[in-house]
């Protein structure tokens, strides 16, 4: 007999491609960055580095053209070009904001586990009005040694809510950050945001965009409502 799922208690949010459509401006300022070292990059050359944060992101990239590059410059200048960008033109998802308020007063606990650097994560969340203060657990690539797909993000933002990881849900919209749910022994919600559905299939559930989401599909993942 199947056992059944505990009740969702924490839901877990990445930043980059779920609550903000960041990851063009940062491959933006990625690009540019690179033009800057007399080398030009494609934006697809990027794809595969999404959402294991910048140091893979960019390294990922100079690797593949045979650049040699100091990644701690390289992600100091990226983010400079980035931060001019955030007031200018980074958007939340439609629907992103409500979903974490909605999460909020379901009585649920809130955190971002993502593996951007804190600065980025700090611009992004404040400039959406979804300031770090307000969350349970904000957990960013400083916080841990393995970044995504490795588990220990989501582990750590589990921890510090105080929760256990088979109650936590997490939102993602990566197929690293998917596998970083997995890892952690935590349910998965995925939105094909950034990648198609058919490359989320390891996700519980897909859904084409945050929007689409509401609370209580958070918790009905195995057949477990969220009661309130």
């Amino acid at each position: 007999m199947k056992t059944k799922a505990e009740p969702v208690q924490a839901v877990i949010f990445d930043m980059d491609g779920v609550l903000t459509d960041s990851e063009p401006l940062i491959c933006e300022s990625a690009m540019a960055m690179f033009r800057e070292l007399g080398l030009t990059v494609q934006a697809e050359d990027f794809a595969p580095f999404v959402g294991t944060g910048e140091n893979r992101y960019l390294g990922g990239v100079a690797e593949k053209y045979g650049q040699v590059i100091d990644v701690m410059a390289a992600k100091h200048r990226t983010y400079e070009i980035y931060l001019k960008l955030v007031p200018l033109r980074l958007k939340s998802f439609p629907g992103a904001v409500d979903l974490v308020k909605a999460c909020r007063l379901a009585g649920l606990k809130t955190a971002v586990g993502s593996s951007a650097d804190r600065v980025k994560v700090h611009a992004n969340l404040v400039h959406i009005e979804l300031p770090p203060d307000g969350w349970s657990a904000v957990v960013t690539a400083e916080d841990v040694t393995l970044r995504k797909p490795h588990p220990d993000l989501f582990l750590m933002a589990a921890e510090r809510m105080r929760v256990d990881p088979g109650v936590c849900v997490v939102i993602e919209d990566a197929p690293s950050g998917i596998r970083a749910a997995r890892a952690a022994g935590m349910r998965c919600v995925a939105v094909a945001q950034t990648f198609a559905a058919a490359d989320l299939t390891e996700a519980d559930r897909v859904f084409t965009l945050i929007a689409e989401v509401q609370c209580a599909d958070l918790g009905e993942i195995q057949g477990v409502p969220i009661c309130r």
